[in-house]
């Protein structure tokens, strides 16, 4: 009898609790699936396109694919025509977590758009947008551009190399001046001479401009900091030594020595860990390099020799042990000291009032 009044005492117990399980579970179900990160993706170009769109395309689909993120991207986005504000708009409608903005003039134009949109996170591979609530991020390749300068110097022949360069912003800039100081640091005899393209994406002027320098300044190695590799075909026609820019250059003869890489992927995937951590208001700049593996140098040419391979491998090595290129004695093209001895250029003025060249560049006037 004893037993019976208990379980009719247990009865409604054990029932209240099972029902409270199941809308637990049920309830943590639906969360799970709310919470899914949903991400994104503006680019200016398409996912096929290869240079800087398919690099951050790979890096960012690789990192959603990992962190089990659902990756919405708008492609063929162009600059200042009013594009990225639509595509921000039809993103929020995809209800996004994450906005990011793939190309350098992006934030600028839409910062404005950006705070109405406040249970969204934006970032920006940009650090000029001012203070509108978008995090930045962007990889330290001046550290891979400093390592190419040092097989340019070493390769050059003539003293004199080329560096078709897309426009004057703190990114441009310091590029070039990293290089210079690589440069310089194997051969103080070399200078560096850049033409100016303004532009990302202009292959008829950029391959001008490469053969210019080439006929005219008899260069006889040349880079560029520009989306594709139109200056990597003339140096090919014209059979001089060249480096190139965002990946390896697939097809490409011996004379290309290396490229500068980015490897957006490590970059990316810093981002989403934070963001699903929660930090995504704590860290407001993402600024990775050689140590994280977010830049390098892609396989040298069989024409570098090991000596120079053993100059360039020291170099990374010391990065990565906390070397700075932009520090030391420094001076730039009006011969004002610009760092001195035991001082760094601080990651504030590279990032965002980065305005001189280092000693060492000169300008080509067509």
């Amino acid at each position: 009898m004893k037993s019976k009044i208990q379980l009719r005492i247990l009865l409604p117990i054990i029932c209240v609790f099972l029902f409270i399980l199941i809308v637990a579970i049920i309830t943590m179900s639906g969360v799970k699936k709310d919470k899914k990160l949903r991400v994104g993706f503006v680019m200016t170009g398409t996912i096929t396109e290869q240079g800087w769109n398919k690099l951050h395309y790979d890096g960012i689909k690789n990192a959603c694919e990992e962190l089990d993120a659902t990756l919405i991207v708008k492609e063929n986005i162009k600059e200042n025509e009013g594009q990225c504000e639509q595509a921000i708009h039809e993103l929020a409608k995809e209800n996004v977590n994450v906005i990011i903005l793939s190309s350098y003039g992006y934030a600028t134009e839409v910062a404005d758009v950006t705070r109405q949109y406040q249970d969204i996170t934006f970032y920006s591979e940009s650090f000029d947008h001012g203070d509108s609530g978008i995090n930045s991020y962007f990889a330290r390749m001046y550290q891979a551009r400093y390592l190419s300068g040092i097989i340019a110097g070493m390769q050059t022949k003539t003293n004199v190399i080329g560096y078709v360069a897309a426009m004057a912003n703190s990114e441009v800039n310091r590029g070039i001046s990293a290089f210079t100081l690589g440069v310089k640091k194997v051969n103080p005899d070399a200078k560096v001479i850049v033409a100016w393209s303004n532009s990302w994406d202009d292959a008829e002027k950029e391959k001008a401009l490469a053969t210019s320098l080439i006929d005219e300044k008899k260069v006889d190695v040349i880079t560029y900091h520009q989306n594709q590799p139109n200056v990597i075909e003339i140096a090919e026609q014209k059979e001089i030594a060249s480096i190139g820019y965002h990946e390896a250059i697939v097809g490409a003869s011996d004379n290309v020595l290396t490229s500068a890489e980015f490897r957006f992927g490590p970059t990316y995937r810093e981002i989403l860990l934070d963001y699903n951590r929660g930090k995504a208001d704590i860290v407001d700049t993402y600024w990775i390099g050689i140590e994280q593996d977010a830049v390098g140098l892609t396989t040298y040419s069989p024409k570098i020799t090991e000596d120079t391979i053993a100059l360039v491998e020291d170099a990374k090595q010391q990065i990565i042990n906390g070397y700075d290129v932009f520090s030391g004695i420094i001076y730039d093209t009006e011969h004002t000291l610009r760092c001195g001895e035991g001082e760094t250029i601080s990651d504030e003025q590279l990032l965002k009032s980065f305005d001189w060249y280092v000693e060492g560049v000169e300008f080509y006037e067509e």
